[in-house]
């Protein structure tokens, strides 16, 4: 009787320690759940989470940072950025198409066209008088792609404004307005699909495309017709970040929240070398 007594006290400890386990796994869920719902505390972010799906607007036409095959999916660093925003809410990504002439416009659109816009959007000072962008998650500037053949020819600025050099650029966009402020001399072509001039500047309809470190690696990497020569020595130097309208700011907290964890966790590191883009933070 002593030892099924024993068995029976035995027993009651162990499911006693379990019940105890569960509850303290129990509560500390419960804290981290409360944290979260803290930092998503906001209309906007309650509307997003009430609908389910995250509303993101892209252009679909940047390598490696967003781009949209012809069956309408989209691949790249930063729809990846924004499936972890929506993971982080609980939410589906859901991309909205938009362009580069139009994106400041249609992030301002009423009635709404998408929460926010991402993909290769540079923070400047003149987006942030209207709009509302996150703190950078990758490096950016201003570079060149031309042929391999050319690829000695051009060295600087100087050697691009000749009048006998052929520079290409999507319309609408920083890329349009660098080349027209410091290009005086060279012939500038507006294409209207940024994902067409890689090809056409190998193929010699053009001789330079003015893009960023962010774009350039990928096609040198799957065109060897082309070159970079000036990859290490951009133009510019900024950061890419996200952009959304005035009115937000519980949404701007919980997209900065994202980007500073996956700074400290090191998946913003490992985001960056899978699509083989400069780490520097």
């Amino acid at each position: 009787m002593k030892e099924q007594s024993k068995i029976r006290v035995g027993y009651l400890w162990l499911i006693l320690s379990l019940c105890c386990q569960i509850f303290l796994t129990a509560c500390s869920h419960h804290d981290h759940l409360s944290d979260s719902d803290r930092s998503l505390q906001g209309e906007k972010v309650n509307e997003i989470v009430k609908r389910g799906t995250l509303r993101v607007g892209t252009t679909g036409d940047y390598r490696p940072l967003s781009f949209q095959e012809e069956d309408g999916t989209y691949w790249g660093f930063g729809i990846e950025m924004a499936k972890n925003i929506a993971a982080f809410m609980g939410v589906r990504a859901e991309f909205v198409h938009t362009s580069w002439p139009t994106l400041s416009a249609d992030v301002l659109a009423e009635p709404q066209l998408f929460d926010f816009a991402i993909g290769g959007i540079t923070i400047t000072d003149a987006r942030r008088e209207t709009m509302l962008m996150s703190e950078g998650y990758l490096a950016n500037g201003k570079t060149i792609l031309c042929r391999t053949t050319d690829a000695a020819r051009f060295r600087s600025l100087a050697d691009i404004d000749q009048p006998e050099v052929r520079v290409m650029v999507n319309p609408g966009g920083l890329n349009e307005k660098f080349a027209n402020q410091n290009l005086k001399h060279a012939s500038i072509i507006v294409h209207q699909k940024n994902e067409e001039i890689p090809s056409l500047v190998a193929e010699g309809v053009a001789d330079i495309m003015i893009t960023e470190i962010t774009e350039a690696p990928y096609y040198v990497q799957t065109d060897k017709r082309l070159a970079a020569p000036l990859l290490n020595e951009p133009f510019t130097h900024g950061q890419i970040g996200v952009l959304m309208r005035k009115g937000q700011e519980d949404l701007l907290r919980v997209v900065n929240n994202v980007i500073q964890k996956m700074k400290g966790d090191g998946s913003l590191r490992r985001l960056h070398e899978k699509y083989s883009l400069v780490y520097s933070y």
